[in-house]
């Protein structure tokens, strides 16, 4: 019977089927695979622990979905699916960035910046209608500590956040704020997190809320596709590019745009040919529902 068994296993690994899979396109059998319990794509166990690793290491911990773009239902990855798949310690890592990053995005709790307390904070805001919201005094119920609920710096009642930073180099809690041109940390217009500029050019974008902005003015770049900023003013060429990439960028950009003009100057008379067919179809399709509607009983 043991025998029977044996060769029974062997006859079903050798006809086992071989699937590819997606990620890194290498033939595995099924025992290698590992299936997504929300959305059900399959791909080799490997590259899903390789997958989440990379994630967890990068700090995208907020919502990890199926590593397909493509995935019709988006599938999530729950974190008892994430404590099965990583080392414990990379997922101790993956909860604690998670449960940071859900403060940073509450605009009713924050972290005490004084150092060494990391209490959470109630912060009691009154929004303004925009983007951001009213400095208001927030008290931290363990270190006493009174600070500002926008720019994390100590109360400064009357004053407004930019007023306190234009007044140069602060060191509360340990960390320099300033808005001078050579400053290698500020903080984003917007959402007001602080940002390092190690080197690059002087197009940022802030990765907490998508903001792109001018690093020595902070003057706001979403609209400036152009980069037409860098041309003019106190920031004329200091964009950080050689001329020449700058204007094959906006050859780029120009060509895009008017590569969608052209082919919606060329699909508009076929628009327009259409349309009453469309019109008319959809005119018999309700027609057809109401004499269907008169013909069923009441």
């Amino acid at each position: 019977m043991a025998a029977y068994s044996a060769s029974r296993s062997s006859v079903d690994l050798a006809i086992d089927p071989l699937i590819t899979c997606r990620l890194c396109l290498v033939e595995c059998s099924l025992q290698d695979m590992y299936e997504l319990r929300d959305c059900k794509c399959l791909y080799c166990e490997k590259c899903v622990r390789m997958y989440l690793t990379v994630l967890i290491t990068d700090g995208n911990v907020l919502y990890i979905t199926c590593p397909d773009a493509m995935c019709k239902k988006s599938g999530q990855i729950q974190p008892l699916e994430i404590e099965s798949l990583v080392e414990p310690n990379m997922f101790e890592r993956y909860k604690r960035l998670k449960y940071q990053k859900e403060i940073d995005l509450d605009p009713n709790r924050t972290f005490c910046p004084e150092n060494g307390c990391e209490t959470i904070c109630h912060v009691c805001s009154t929004s303004t209608g925009e983007t951001s919201t009213r400095p208001t005094p927030v008290e931290c119920p363990s270190c006493g500590l009174q600070f500002c609920s926008i720019c994390k710096s100590k109360w400064h009642g009357a004053q407004t956040c930019d007023e306190v930073m234009l007044h140069g180099k602060h060191e509360d809690f340990g960390i320099p704020y300033t808005n001078t041109e050579d400053a290698s940390i500020k903080r984003c217009p917007v959402c007001h997190v602080p940002i390092e500029r190690n080197d690059g050019c002087a197009q940022m974008m802030c990765k907490r809320c998508k903001h792109v902005f001018c690093w020595y003015c902070l003057t706001s770049l979403d609209d400036d596709f152009l980069l037409r900023h860098y041309d003019k003013g106190p920031c004329k060429n200091k964009l950080g590019h050689t001329r020449a990439s700058v204007i094959w960028h906006r050859t780029q950009v120009v060509g895009i745009f008017a590569g969608f003009g052209v082919l919606l100057l060329v699909a508009s008379p076929f628009l327009l040919l259409a349309a009453p067919c469309i019109l008319c179809c959809k005119c018999k399709v309700c027609k057809c529902c109401e004499e269907e509607d008169e013909v069923l009983p009441t």
